[in-house]
């Protein structure tokens, strides 16, 4: 049971390249990869985030690189072919639009005469350091997100044993309903007959008041709900992402809890079902942290 929230940082040094690695994590419905920083060769770039999808599930993670040379730093090297190319390309230029021929400042600027001295991106030393950072940060974020999750559990168990006292409460109520309907539909037709010869029918009674107890009924949502309420805890209990399958839940308990509310005339039941509804909202703020 992990949040989605959580911070790591990890750095790693090979062969003379230090990298550092940042990850921050935020709720989100899906899982958003953003790379950040220091310039990668593409298939570090792919094998990172093949890294970060194998560990993350869900959130809005934002990953910053940071690559550094340790040490004493190579020394650029010029690359004279290219530089050849580079002066002729210039020149001919140069000599098109009426210019002084370009001096060697603007030769060595152009890209690919200068080469080596700078992050190699594609050194294989470089792209060890990342992902060696990266897998230390990763470890740091896993720490603080199940810190996190394991406080968000105990939470919503409680708040899951407040929702299961409020159906307990509910069935209690509801379980008189139908002897309290006989009686109000009983003195409403005695005071109907008074005034007349007609008897009243003690069998007519009986089918009305089950007629109404069969409308009244809410045994059905209450064991569903019971078994939303076991499949929940039994996720909270787990050590897997439970995020969208609580959300599902909670669901699913919204709509038993509306029905319980329609079917019944009780105040108190109505009562009870508005603290439900409450409770169930804090319910579902609190899964949207979770993975």
């Amino acid at each position: 049971m992990r949040s989605m929230t959580g911070h790591g940082r990890g750095t790693a040094e090979r062969a003379g390249r230090r990298a550092t690695v940042e990850i921050r994590a935020v709720n989100h419905r899906h899982l958003d990869l953003k790379l950040r920083g220091a310039s990668l060769d593409p298939a570090v770039e792919e094998k990172l985030t093949a890294r970060l999808r194998k560990d993350l599930e869900r959130g809005s993670v934002t990953v910053t690189v940071h690559v550094e040379r340790r040490g004493e730093a190579a020394a650029p090297r010029l690359d004279r072919v290219a530089a050849r190319a580079a002066h002729d390309a210039l020149s001919h230029l140069a000599r098109d639009l009426g210019l002084p021929p370009p001096d060697l400042a603007l030769v060595v600027a152009q890209p690919g005469v200068m080469v080596g001295g700078g992050d190699d991106a594609d050194d294989p030393a470089t792209a060890d350091a990342v992902l060696d950072a990266a897998t230390a940060a990763l470890d740091q974020l896993a720490m603080m997100r199940a810190a996190e999750g394991r406080a968000l559990a105990t939470d919503l168990l409680a708040r899951l044993a407040t929702l299961a006292a409020g159906f307990d409460a509910i069935e209690a109520v509801a379980a008189v309903q139908p002897d309290d309907a006989r009686r109000r539909l009983q003195e409403r037709l005695s005071r109907l007959l008074d005034d007349t010869k007609v008897a009243l029918d003690p069998g007519r009674l009986a089918q009305e008041v089950a007629l109404i107890a069969d409308r009244l009924d809410i045994t059905e949502e209450l064991v569903r709900a019971r078994s939303h309420l076991a499949q929940a805890r039994a996720l909270l209990g787990g050590t897997g992402a439970a995020g969208r399958r609580l959300d599902f839940l909670v669901q699913e308990l919204g709509r038993e809890i509306n029905t319980i509310g329609s079917k019944s005339s009780a105040a108190e039941i109505s009562r009870r079902v508005v603290d439900a509804k409450a409770e169930l909202e804090k319910i579902r703020e609190q899964a949207q942290n979770l993975e």
